[in-house]
């Protein structure tokens, strides 16, 4: 049977299964024999309250009971994208909500956190592998000699998950979605800008944090840090020598532009230079300052790859990234495995047997660039015109401490979007860009760091309004109501909500910041004001 014809006999149960959890049960399992093109049903099965325990940490009591589908689809021969889709039982607000995953892919439950969010708002919510199984989000050795799958995870696979997971959706409840939202960070932000630039029509709301957008660059300047802290001798940043150098910057940086010198990070890193070499010590090595192999070390880091002369390739790391969490500069310098982070792609182009050690960034990148840009990167190029036209909405999100993926890219990505649009006030229109202060890759950093109830984070902002969280914003815009120019970011004592909130800064629609109003008290968000200038 076609899948139209199996979609229209399956309506009248639907209905009978949105009213009856026990009919819902009984139609979940028929799911399993759902006949849709290049797709096979792996698994369908009822969870009952409260999640199931490969959802790990992320399980929770207060989760409704779902049906649960695993699918995966073919897109060439090779191809094997994983997707899940999890389905209220009972409450459906006719919601498509897709979501992103992390690195190199290859794990359904990099999307469990997010999913929650979206299946307590009563939405049916979807993830994908990216089609990259066996890789892990961070090896992807399993992936050399296979460009279908590198297809899958730098274009496709969100769209196949959402082609997919859309008409599971209507078969289980015998109704199209009305509304579709996606949500996801770092890849996961690259695939919402893939699903924005590429498939305008998928979503109606999309909202990515740190999304990768040059992508074999970002693989290049992951590299580079690599090699210009372990290359030679004497010139890792142990950990004294990482918090001496985030104590100087923030010294240097904090009270510059709109940020405030009593804040444990910098507000405005763009406002600063700062160079390492003010610690350079004289002939003896201590705690309290950097060798010359130290301090070039830093000014790599800082600079991003440059050619021989000195010139800037791409972007670098900003003051005030040095020591923010798990993907920090400690992490850039870790060797995961024994090789530097990410390195598998290089592989994808040179071989498995690739010697990362005599990386040359002008020569190497420019035979990665040829053989992978034109797969990997769409997210450089295409257009937003088409989304825009059909009334899409746009939110982006990145922290100014990230340290992982440049948040400068950020910055030039919607820049480009302004130009596109014909000035500031029309991109405003559908698509707004939050640079957040203190905020490291996707999670956690010293600053305010919960403002997204759809984030990689499993703390929820202080209430699932569009005052503190991005996610509701996004929806209440596309529902009609006025664009947001601002949302509250918090942060908790200790990291936890039933401690009491520590801090709450305003995030503000680029280009506005936020500024101080006199002596208000710092930690309070109504002393602050979004501007792109000082107020008077």
């Amino acid at each position: 049977m076609s899948i139209r014809g199996l979609l229209a006999s399956a309506a009248g149960l639907m209905a009978l299964a949105i009213a009856a959890p026990s009919a819902a049960a009984t139609q979940c399992e028929a799911l399993h024999k759902l006949d849709l093109p290049d797709t096979v049903i792996r698994s369908a099965e009822v969870v009952p309250a409260g999640g199931f325990a490969t959802m790990g940490p992320i399980r929770a009591q207060d989760l409704p009971a779902f049906c649960r589908v695993v699918a995966s689809v073919r897109t060439e021969p090779g191809s094997d994208i994983g997707v899940e889709i999890w389905l209220p039982l009972s409450g459906w607000r006719g919601v498509f909500h897709g979501n992103g995953n992390g690195g190199f892919g290859g794990i359904l439950a990099a999307g469990y956190g997010p999913m929650t969010t979206g299946l307590r708002r009563g939405y049916a919510t979807a993830v994908t592998d990216t089609g990259t199984a066996p890789a892990t989000p961070l090896d992807g050795e399993a992936l050399i000699g296979q460009p279908q799958k590198w297809r899958d995870w730098a274009r496709r696979s969100t769209h196949a998950m959402t082609v997919t997971g859309k008409a599971i959706t209507k078969a289980f409840y015998g109704a199209p979605a009305r509304r579709a939202y996606y949500t996801g960070c770092s890849t996961g932000g690259q695939e919402g800008l893939i699903e924005a630039l590429y498939y305008p029509h998928d979503y109606d709301g999309i909202l990515v944090g740190a999304p990768v957008i040059n992508r074999t660059w970002g693989h290049g300047a992951v590299l580079w840090n690599d090699l210009a802290a372990n290359l030679e001798p004497d010139r890792r940043l142990s950990e004294t020598k990482l918090r001496l150098l985030s104590m100087a910057a923030l010294q240097r940086c904090g009270a510059s532009g709109s940020g405030l010198s009593g804040d444990p990070f910098i507000g405005d890193p763009k406002a600063c230079r700062f160079d390492p070499g003010e610690l350079a010590c004289g002939d003896q090595d201590r705690d309290d300052c950097l060798t010359a192999g130290e301090v070039a070390t830093a000014r790599a880091f800082y600079s991003g790859p440059t050619d021989r002369s000195g010139r800037p390739l791409f972007y670098g790391w900003l003051p005030g990234s040095e020591t923010t969490g798990h993907f920090d500069w400690r992490f850039l310098q870790s060797r995961p495995n024994g090789q530097p982070p990410f390195v598998s792609l290089f592989k994808w182009v040179f071989g498995a047997d690739w010697d990362w050690s005599a990386f040359q960034v002008e020569r190497d990148m420019a035979k990665v660039d040829a053989a992978l840009g034109p797969i990997v990167n769409d997210a450089t190029r295409g257009s937003l015109r088409d989304f825009q036209a059909r009334g899409g909405k746009l939110i982006i999100y990145h922290g100014w401490a990230d340290s992982l993926v440049p948040p400068d890219q950020s910055v030039a990505f919607y820049e480009r979007a302004v130009q596109e649009a014909g000035g500031l006030e029309e991109a405003q229109d559908f698509a707004r860009l939050f640079m957040a202060p203190g905020f490291s890759h996707c999670a956690g950093g010293p600053g305010p760091d919960v403002f997204n109830a759809a984030g990689a984070s499993a703390i929820p902002p202080p209430t699932a309004t569009p005052r503190h969280d991005l996610f509701a914003a996004l929806v209440d815009w596309v529902e009609g109501a006025p664009a947001p120019d601002q949302v509250i970011s918090t942060r908790y004592v200790d990291g936890s909500p039933a401690k009491g909130v520590a801090m709450q800064r305003p995030l503000c629609a680029y280009p506005a910041k936020a500024w101080r109003r006199g002596s208000g008290d710092p930690n309070d968000a109504a002393s602050f004001v979004c501007s792109v200038s000082p107020p008077t």
